[in-house]
């Protein structure tokens, strides 16, 4: 016979239900021993768990859409459930007061397991959870949502003494009522997110010629005997704001600090731009590559050709739904920059595998920098991030305070390094790859992106991490 403790008052009773709840977690007997019943007990607590899973349902759809009463009364069913489940342990021992119990502890339990959640949630959503944690979090969160309810049939079938085949019943109709119940209001959460259809408006599609074609027009001649950079800027992916973000930051820092107005342009793919700034695509990039090639002094200017996206082996992401784009390879990006006629190029590619780029692309008058070796994933892609990690640490701090290329390459990857260890990420190993002219060549060429060092500083060859001829 379970002899539940009586009501002292509301606080005492929320305190002892909330260590309940923890116990029961644990699946011990315990949290039947301490466990307060009461009917205000049991709807304070089903207010903090529907709000608790309010909170998860809002974070995990991203902080927007809308709340969704559906998925509040399909919350809702499982203390019901429990309910029922107490008015029949109840009657069949005997004991009025226990047909609040199994409800109440559910609700606590869930409670703090929403809890435990939406503080994960947030965490991921800062950026902050370790990258290897991210595949199993689905996982973890289903395995917390069918122990909750477990640990309820556990609980009662041990104080209770059931007999092994009674248990073993009971936990299976739970796990089938579970999973039937989870595939029947998926669609159904809390906070819902309405899936639109990616649309390309007809004032985009019309646009975008026009958009493209000035911004062509606004590269210029570099002036005679001198050597001038020129900045393409490609952001691949629509559905990740921060390598529109991104481009646009690193285009303002060369056009400002090193003097390539007039003589950059970028190639964003975000639904915000569409109006605004050409889409980058394979033909757009072609475009953009032949026109500064023919504006460009062959023998003394340089380009810097910055690409960031998602990435695969062999494979920059170029995506902007619903238009069907072709990826970028390195064949084609290589076979696209001798046909513009551009020989002096510093190449740098955001991406994950973007180390699978270098072969290629390496030659005598080039120089490729990746953010990630060629079988490493690289880091800090996030709606809400400026940058990503190589993005930031190269340019918005080793750029803005070393003096040579080289500086700020060994600069950057040594920060870069840092964050990925702090947060438990595979380290990417950024990748360097010099050609022999350009390795004589960049010192000229940095006395351009650098005004302010006089002395010519020269790149040694002992400490390059990675020197491809």
């Amino acid at each position: 016979m379970i002899d539940f403790k009586p009501s002292i008052n509301f606080w005492h009773d929320f305190k002892s239900n909330q260590t309940a709840g923890l116990w029961l977690f644990l699946g011990s007997r315990r949290s039947l021993q301490i466990v307060h019943p009461s009917i205000f007990q049991l709807i304070f607590w089903g207010i903090l768990g529907g709000a608790a899973n309010t909170l998860f349902s809002w974070l995990s759809a991203g902080e927007i859409g809308d709340f969704n009463p559906q998925g509040l009364v399909s919350y809702a069913l499982w203390p019901f459930i429990a309910l029922i489940v107490g008015i029949f342990l109840s009657q069949r021992v005997n004991n009025p007061r226990l047909m609040l119990v199994p409800a109440l502890l559910w609700l606590v339990l869930d409670t703090h397991i929403a809890l435990l959640q939406s503080l994960i949630q947030y965490l991921g959503m800062i950026d902050v959870l370790p990258y290897a944690l991210y595949d199993y979090l689905p996982i973890l969160f289903m395995v917390l949502f069918v122990w909750q309810s477990l640990a309820v049939v556990w609980v009662f079938a041990r104080e209770l003494q059931w007999p092994w085949w009674e248990r073993a019943l009971i936990i299976a109709a739970t796990l089938f009522t579970l999973v039937v119940w989870q595939m029947s209001v998926k669609s159904q959460p809390i906070w819902k997110v309405e899936d639109v259809p990616p649309s390309f408006s007809e004032e985009s599609f019309y646009t975008q010629n026009r958009i493209l074609n000035k911004a062509l027009e606004g590269i210029e001649f570099g002036e005679f005997a001198q050597s001038h950079w020129y900045f393409l800027g490609v952001a691949g992916a629509s559905y990740q704001d921060v390598f529109m973000s991104e481009v646009e930051r690193i285009k303002e820092q060369f056009d400002t600090r090193f003097g390539t107005f007039s003589r950059s342009m970028i190639l964003v793919n975000n639904p915000m731009t569409r109006n605004v700034i050409p889409i980058a695509t394979r033909t757009s990039m072609e475009m953009a590559l032949r026109r500064m090639g023919q504006q460009m002094n062959r023998e003394s200017d340089v380009l810097f050709l910055y690409m960031t996206s998602h990435g695969l082996p062999n494979q920059f992401e170029m995506e902007n739904a619903p238009l069907d784009l072709k990826q970028v390879d390195p064949k084609w990006l290589k076979d696209t920059l001798d046909k513009s006629g551009i020989r002096w190029r510093v190449i740098v590619i955001s991406a994950c595998y973007s180390g699978s780029f270098v072969s290629e692309l390496q030659d005598e008058n080039t120089l490729v920098i990746t953010a990630s070796a060629a079988d490493r994933a690289s880091f800090g892609c996030s709606n809400e991030a400026d940058y990503t990690y190589f993005g930031r640490a190269f340019f918005d701090q080793a750029m803005r305070e070393q003096h040579s290329m080289f500086d700020a390459f060994n600069q950057a990857k040594e920060t870069v390094a840092k964050w990925e260890s702090a947060q438990g990420f595979e380290p990417s190993e950024p990748q360097w790859a010099i050609g022999k002219n350009m390795e004589l060549m960049l010192p000229q060429l940095e006395q351009r992106l650098f005004p302010q060092v006089n002395a010519v500083k020269t790149t040694p060859n002992v400490e390059m991490p990675l020197n491809i001829h």
